[in-house]
């Protein structure tokens, strides 16, 4: 593949991913102040832009079997546990900003944890075993199986987890 294409089709996945995220946040945002039909316009558009990503992440060939996959997500929660989140803590705490500094290593300690549910998926395959997962709402903490008293991340209530749905791919 020409590197300039490569390049290009990089710049589309991650474009689309980001607007994926941002659209989920102002669907929230206007379902919240009242708005649901601007609400699920923006759900609509971001479900657009997921088919948008996934073809340009299927021309770069970056998907595997799914024991590489698991491998290469177990691979990148660590690093970016490891790696990214370490020096955005540093940053933060150097700038004297407490609210991003509890935020990065709150994300850092729940990467970690991702990666931990990585590792465990791929020791165990061949099992098919059925695993039910709650997320926790306000720092993203995800829990096998069982909803916890609190969150063993940010201390948040049983209340604040959901279970997680994947019905809504």
């Amino acid at each position: 593949m020409n590197k300039n294409i490569e390049e290009a089709l990089k710049r589309a996945y991650e474009g689309e991913a980001k607007a994926v995220l941002r659209l989920k946040v102002y669907a929230a945002k206007a379902d919240k102040e009242g708005y649901p039909e601007i609400g699920k316009l923006f759900r609509v558009v971001a479900a657009s832009e997921v088919v948008h990503g996934t073809r340009a992440f299927m021309m770069l060939r970056e998907s595997g079997t799914t024991e590489e996959n698991i491998a290469a997500g177990f691979e990148s929660e660590e690093k970016v546990a490891r790696v990214a989140y370490e020096r955005f803590i540093q940053e933060a705490l150097e700038d004297g900003d407490r609210a991003a500094e509890l935020l990065f290593t709150q994300s850092r300690d729940v990467e970690e944890t991702h990666a931990r549910l990585y590792k465990k998926a791929l020791d165990s395959m061949v099992s098919g075993r059925e695993t039910s997962y709650f997320i926790c709402e306000i720092c993203g903490y995800v829990s096998e199986d069982v909803r916890p008293e609190t969150c063993p991340v940010c201390g948040a209530k049983k209340e604040k987890f959901y279970a997680f749905d994947d019905s809504c791919r």
